[in-house]
């Protein structure tokens, strides 16, 4: 199989993992996306396709919250800010340069709190009623998303620890049968 449809395999099966975890999670938010970026930008060799893949979970998912009336899917100019936050991600696991123990925490804690920073601004920029415009708005806006820093930081290191392992697993189970 080429690395191409490999590519497009995986990124199926993590689209349709992401949006059924994410709907069926509601209101929780147990769910691998912003881990799906970073995997992207590491492992996904087609640029388009890894950008493409978080972006898509997420607009799937968001269709389905809409869809079965869990939630509101699209709700406001905030989102674009949260779409664009996990195309930075995909652009940060550019970075990785090995796939290790040491780097997939790192980068996984670093995905985690980058998404933090600015999906907390994206909140500030664009709800004027709830935080006043100024640097202190700004920061009770940040302290506000405190409490889901740390389920966050859990949830995305254990997704990123899953889809890593898998794929090295995957991988080595792969050139086991090549070799065989």
């Amino acid at each position: 199989m080429t690395q191409q449809k490999t590519n497009v395999i995986i990124g199926a099966l993590l689209v349709f993992f992401a949006a059924v975890l994410k709907v069926t999670t509601f209101p929780y938010s147990v769910n691998p996306i912003i881990a799906i970026s970073l995997f992207s930008g590491v492992v996904i060799t087609d640029r388009k396709l890894a950008f493409m893949l978080p972006l898509l979970a997420m607009f799937v998912s968001d269709i389905l919250l809409e869809a079965f009336n869990i939630a509101p899917g699209f709700y406001g100019m905030a989102q674009i800010g949260n779409y664009a936050s996990l195309l930075l991600i995909t652009v940060l696991g550019f970075g990785m340069k090995k796939i290790n123990v040491i780097q997939v925490t790192g980068f996984s804690i670093a995905a985690s709190l980058l998404f933090f920073l600015l999906s907390n601004t994206n909140c500030f920029l664009f709800d004027s009623i709830t935080y006043e415009r100024s640097m202190q708005g700004w920061l009770t806006c940040l302290a506000a998303g405190i409490p889901f820093v740390k389920n966050g930081l859990l949830i995305d290191l254990g997704f990123s620890v899953v889809l890593f392992v898998t794929y090295w697993a995957g991988m080595k189970w792969a050139h086991q049968k090549v070799a065989a």
